[in-house]
């Protein structure tokens, strides 16, 4: 598969089949994260995979494991999701956070070196580590398209990530930007639609 099929078949995979991800395929998909991009050349960066389906369940815990249709429709009245195609969207992957991890074949915890408060920054330079790590995770999720795989991605809520960090002991000193899910895409997923791009209207030449 070319970068461009990959990029065009990339989707968020909330459904998997029970099958493994092969261990070499995994560490080739790392090994694409570490191609990406970093603020400091150091590439300062280290991936707990869980595979072990008792570690999943106790890392995963902390997640709510279903919505009710009140509270959904209370959530997308609350966010102001007004377009109908957003609102499905959410309605697709809201009620599937716990599950999209759980039957994954494997939960991926990418974790940065914090060297400066993230949560707190006094000034955008200070999220460059940050801002690294991401273009790693897209890599990540292009790699496993090439490979044929699916990937799904949770961003810690709460204290989420500080409840992982007592599951999987990672240092204090590290920073745990997201969930990743990754397994064999069910073959019958309905496509959610995807909001239509007019990139002529997006790109501007010169000025705005």
């Amino acid at each position: 598969m070319d970068l461009y099929e990959a990029i065009n078949s990339r989707r968020t995979v909330r459904d998997f089949e029970a099958k493994p991800v092969p261990t070499d395929i995994l560490e080739r998909i790392i090994e694409a994260a570490f191609k990406a991009p970093t603020n400091d050349h150091m590439r300062d960066w280290h991936y707990i995979i869980v595979r072990d389906k008792n570690v999943t369940a106790k890392l995963l815990d902390i997640i709510p494991k279903g919505i009710t249709l009140e509270d959904m429709e209370a959530l997308i009245k609350d966010w102001n999701l007004s377009d109908s195609i957003q609102q499905e969207c959410y309605r697709n992957a809201v009620p599937k956070q716990y599950r999209m991890l759980f039957d994954a074949s494997a939960v991926i915890i990418p974790l940065l070196k914090q060297k400066t408060d993230i949560l707190h920054p006094d000034n955008v330079s200070h999220l460059n580590g940050f801002a690294s790590i991401w273009c790693s995770i897209e890599n990540i999720f292009l790699a496993a398209t090439a490979e044929g795989y699916g990937c799904n991605l949770r961003i810690p809520l709460g204290n989420e990530a500080e409840y992982a960090r007592t599951i999987l002991d990672f240092p204090n000193d590290y920073f745990m930007p997201c969930f990743i899910g990754i397994g064999v895409p069910k073959s019958d997923i309905v496509s959610v639609t995807q909001k239509e791009i007019n990139i002529k209207e997006r790109i501007h030449w010169d000025k705005f």
